[in-house]
């Protein structure tokens, strides 16, 4: 019996929406780009020499870090051509 309802809530855990599913995708690119990048400190990193900017606060980092997964939000959703 114990065993039956350790299954239930495995299965249960397991079994995602769609949606949630696309928003883990889209969460894992947009670190990929901030890390690889270095988007949202303000100051280029290693590899990518953007346009150079002062330091940004942490509210302008937040900003553009959430900016950021709309924008990849936008591209895990979007249809393949």
């Amino acid at each position: 019996m114990a065993e039956e309802k350790e299954m239930e809530l495995k299965e249960s855990k397991d079994a995602k929406p769609e949606k949630n599913e696309s928003d883990q995708v889209a969460l894992e690119l947009m670190k990929f780009i901030a890390v690889t990048t270095g988007y949202g400190k303000g100051s280029p990193a290693a590899g990518f020499s953007g346009k150079t900017t002062s330091a940004k606060s942490p509210e302008e980092q937040a900003e553009s870090l959430l900016e950021l997964f709309q924008r990849c939000r936008g591209a895990v959703k979007k249809p393949v051509e």
